[in-house]
């Protein structure tokens, strides 16, 4: 049974940040990395054109439980907030994200900004050298510029391939570093992706799935036929699907406006379960746990998030913010460790 063994809350100092970006629907403006050997996490906000490092202690501390299996926060300090100086947007930054580089004390950290201008940086894990080598991909819509969401995903397997999606152009690009592979061509805006992490695939790198619309897109960048396209899900006429997330272990979470996760068995594309309204707004996040994949995170549109079985539909805790959120993030260190930070 998942139990939970610290939630911890901490503010970003108005000193650095005193005119944050205000909370979106779509909440990918938040990366976070746990240091294990410095008892630290580092959460990665992006605001305004820039992506702001807040270093907070990560020390053992009880949970605080209310009514309703709801969770109170215990304060947090924060040990250092910095500017990262790698990412010269010129726009505002919708999503972030981070990949670990294997054999190396770096972290990958990717930024989109609202026109799809892509910004690629090696950060130092262990101190505070930011000067690392970068790379810029200008954005790719054939002559329509105009600014909406858009997205950032990085490959499981490869941290060099990275997806980038862009709303209102309804497109997707893949990347190998700087170099452009192919674009795709949605039928509605994408609201949200990602690469399939599916043991039962024999290459996850090269499968995307998408949320466009009130539909499921699966993507196989290993064929031109329909243009990469290999199944599409189809929900109800009208409800918008927001937030999509797969596990290692098969299953594929998709939700949205409907309040309804439903979880989807990618041989056959049929629903396995659906956990109906488990949440009081629209859901904008999905996240499995890395621990249990029983259970799955659900963020909604409002300050609340819950974690529960999708087998059975029960809620096993839940826990609140201020207000909307900005960001909505899981590290994954290893099998004792998953660790969610928010930002609101």
């Amino acid at each position: 049974m998942l139990e939970a063994k610290s939630l911890r809350k901490a503010r970003i100092p108005s000193s650095l940040l005193p005119n944050p970006s205000p909370g979106h629907l779509q909440s990918t403006r938040l990366a976070v990395h746990v240091d294990d050997v410095a008892s630290t996490c580092s959460a990665f906000v992006a605001s305004g054109c820039h992506v702001y490092k807040i270093e907070i202690s990560s020390e053992e501390s009880t949970v605080v439980k209310g009514k309703e299996s709801l969770l109170i926060p215990v304060q947090a300090q924060v040990v250092n907030s910095s500017l990262v100086d790698r990412c010269p947007h010129r726009s505002e930054i919708q999503s972030i994200a981070l990949a670990e580089k294997d054999g190396d004390d770096c972290l990958v950290m990717g930024s989109v900004d609202s026109y799809g201008h892509l910004i690629v940086s090696r950060l130092d894990t262990i101190g505070s050298d930011f000067d690392r080598l970068s790379y810029s991909v200008p954005p790719r819509h054939c002559g329509i510029w105009e600014s909406s969401w858009a997205g950032i995903c990085f490959s499981p397997v490869c941290w060099s391939t990275a997806a980038v999606a862009h709303s209102f152009s309804k497109s997707i690009n893949v990347y190998d570093q700087d170099i452009h592979l192919r674009s795709l061509r949605t039928l509605w805006y994408p609201a949200s992706f990602s690469f399939l992490q599916s043991s039962l695939a024999a290459d996850t790198s090269s499968i995307l799935i998408v949320a466009e619309g009130s539909q499921l897109s699966v993507w196989d960048l290993r064929t031109n036929s329909n243009n990469g396209c290999v199944q599409r899900v189809c929900g109800a006429i009208g409800d918008l699907i927001y937030a999509v997330c797969s596990s290692p272990s098969g299953p594929i979470a998709a939700s949205g406006s409907d309040r309804t996760v439903t979880i989807y068995d990618p041989r056959r594309w049929s629903a396995l379960s659906r956990w109906v309204n488990c949440s009081k707004y629209e859901i904008t996040g999905l996240s499995f746990s890395s621990l249990d994949d029983g259970y799955i995170y659900v963020q909604g549109a409002d300050y609340e998030i819950s974690c529960g079985q999708w087998r059975d539909n029960k809620k096993r805790f839940a826990f609140r913010g201020d207000s909307n959120w900005l960001g909505f993030s899981k590290e994954r260190q290893d099998l004792k460790i998953s660790e969610l930070v928010k930002a609101s």
